[in-house]
């Protein structure tokens, strides 16, 4: 794979594009993750009950945090990463230049996980804030690292699924059947253990379901071992996305 320092100016083109809209993507990007929090935490929260001695908003909190990254990762590298490919032309313009096909891509996939990152941030200070998250170096180290892995998975399966798009309509397919019910029998929402058996054996092939268990085990300072094998997941799944993703898409561009 032919990737070089380039994918760092792609990445700071990215950015200096993204401060046009730097007001609105922020309203955006914490709105949604908001939304949920209050129609499920606090709304909903008032009829569930205590989960571990401890509000819902306790465990609802960490599920929507990585949700968050997932979800504006997923939309970055769909439908911005469509535009600048087939209605502005940009690929084009980019790999006229020194910067190889490869580096584009992985460049819009880095600046994917960044959008996440930052969605994830944001819920982050709303929970520091809320005084649901422990502030502590470990805490805040741990998900950060955590929002990138997932930020930088979600983009490249969303990359895979650019490459083979013919138009917008075809992102519904991916986000109605695989991003969608991820978010809901992932454990964000509801405790795992109240599935079925056969749901809950299916919500381990889901990646957000490892993000999430990190996410909670962070909040909740427990520090375990086994957590280890989620991480490992997450990273093998992200290894093998990415080298697809980087690769359909370098097909598509230089046909």
């Amino acid at each position: 794979m032919n990737l070089s320092y380039r994918i760092y100016h792609v990445f700071v083109r990215n950015m200096v594009s993204y401060k046009r809209f730097v007001v609105s993507t922020f309203l955006v990007s914490l709105i949604e993750p908001l939304f949920y929090l209050i129609t499920f935490g606090i709304g909903m929260g008032a009829y569930m009950g205590y989960f571990g001695g401890k509000p819902y908003l306790y465990f609802l909190v960490p599920g929507v945090l990585v949700s968050a990254v997932m979800m504006s990762s997923t939309f970055e590298c769909l439908y911005g990463t469509f535009v600048k490919m087939v209605h502005e032309k940009l690929y084009d313009s980019i790999v006229a230049t020194p910067v190889s096909a490869e580096d584009a891509v992985a460049g819009d996939i880095a600046w994917g996980a960044f959008r996440g990152l930052i969605s994830g941030t944001l819920m982050m200070l709303v929970a520091v804030v809320m005084g649901i998250m422990p502030v502590s170096v470990p805490s805040l180290l741990l998900l950060l690292v955590l929002m990138v892995f997932v930020g930088v998975l979600f983009a490249s399966l969303a990359m895979i699924v650019t490459s083979v798009s013919p138009s917008f309509d075809f992102f519904n397919y991916y986000t109605e059947l695989v991003i969608t019910p991820m978010l809901f029998f992932s454990g964000v929402f509801f405790p795992l253990d109240k599935f079925p058996p056969w749901m809950h054996k299916l919500s381990n092939f889901m990646p957000l379901t490892h993000a999430v268990k990190i996410s909670r085990a962070v909040f909740a300072g427990e520090y375990h071992a086994r957590y280890v094998w989620n991480f490992l997941v997450i990273f093998v799944l992200e290894v093998i996305a990415f080298a697809i993703g980087v690769r359909m898409m370098k097909r598509r561009l230089i046909k």
